[in-house]
């Protein structure tokens, strides 16, 4: 009898890491069939200095952002999720989990479309490119706080 291991899932998200659209999609994904989650958060650097100062590379924002979301999406999956920090180019970071760590999916929860950037960037077909299927979650307008990250 052969024994399967449980499908590793990537979630990729900012803004919308704690949303009620994505902990829902998690919630789902959880009891298709078994499955460990992790979360990533990008890096968004802000401001002028960006590029040349790394106080300015938005990674105290997105570990902020893990902080907040992991115990959501943690009781949405029915088990503690990990969480990491990518690099501010969302392509790179992805790729960089999936030659890294080793994903079977990926869920990628964007803002509303007029409202998304990786929308626009066209994340989600530039990761099926990689490969890999991809479950997108757009987030409806009004479960997002746009004044947060």
């Amino acid at each position: 009898m052969r024994v399967t291991s449980p499908s590793r899932v990537l979630i990729v998200a900012h803004q919308t890491a704690d949303s009620p659209d994505l902990l829902e999609a998690v919630a789902r994904r959880a009891d298709e069939s078994a499955c460990t989650f992790t979360l990533l958060v990008p890096a968004q650097p802000r401001g002028p200095r960006r590029i040349t100062d790394p106080d300015h590379l938005g990674i105290s924002e997105a570990e902020d952002r893990l902080e907040l979301a992991i115990p959501l999406l943690s009781e949405a999956a029915g088990e503690s999720i990990i969480g990491v920090v990518g690099t501010p180019e969302p392509l790179a970071a992805v790729q960089d989990a999936l030659n890294l760590l080793g994903f079977d999916e990926v869920m990628i929860s964007m803002l509303p479309v007029r409202d998304s950037r990786w929308f626009r960037l066209e994340l989600p077909r530039m990761v099926r490119a990689l490969g890999v299927p991809v479950t997108e979650v757009i987030t409806s307008a009004r479960a997002v706080d746009h004044t947060a990250a």
